[in-house]
């Protein structure tokens, strides 16, 4: 899910700094969004480490905790490797190559003892399909 892209210059107090990139996809509304986090690695008084997410200079919370679309504030948001957005994008602004609808096969007749004779047709249905699942009422 995400991208070390290795380690920066060390902030006040941070004993590291550490690039990480998310894409975001709201499950609410469709928005797309990529952040990149600076991860500050911290130690407190007592010796406990911490971390603080960074994003465009200001602290966060952490996007992997409860993220919210910046579109509705919905929170049913999906976390994904970073380029995934802009890979979705790009391939909607792309001309799409769509083959042409399949239509009906035609199967041909065999030797074996249907010279002369033509098979029926059937058309298949979803209920059809399904038959060998469906239990019987009792």
């Amino acid at each position: 899910m995400s991208e070390i892209a290795g380690q920066t210059g060390l902030r006040a107090g941070a004993t590291a700094v550490v690039n990480e990139s998310y894409s975001f996809a709201c499950m609410r509304c469709g928005h797309g969004w990529e952040q990149s986090y600076e991860i500050e690695h911290h130690t407190d008084a007592g010796g406990h480490e911490f971390v603080l997410y960074v994003a465009d200079g200001k602290v966060v919370p952490s996007p992997l905790s409860r993220p919210e679309c910046h579109n509705c504030d919905s929170h049913v948001v999906r976390i994904m490797r970073p380029g995934r957005v802009a890979s979705a994008r790009d391939a909607a602004h792309r001309p799409s190559r769509v083959p042409p609808p399949a239509g009906p096969v035609e199967a041909h007749a065999t030797a074996a003892g249907t010279e002369g004779e033509e098979r029926e047709h059937h058309h298949w249905h979803l209920s059809d399909l399904l038959h060998p699942f469906q239990r019987k009422a009792s």
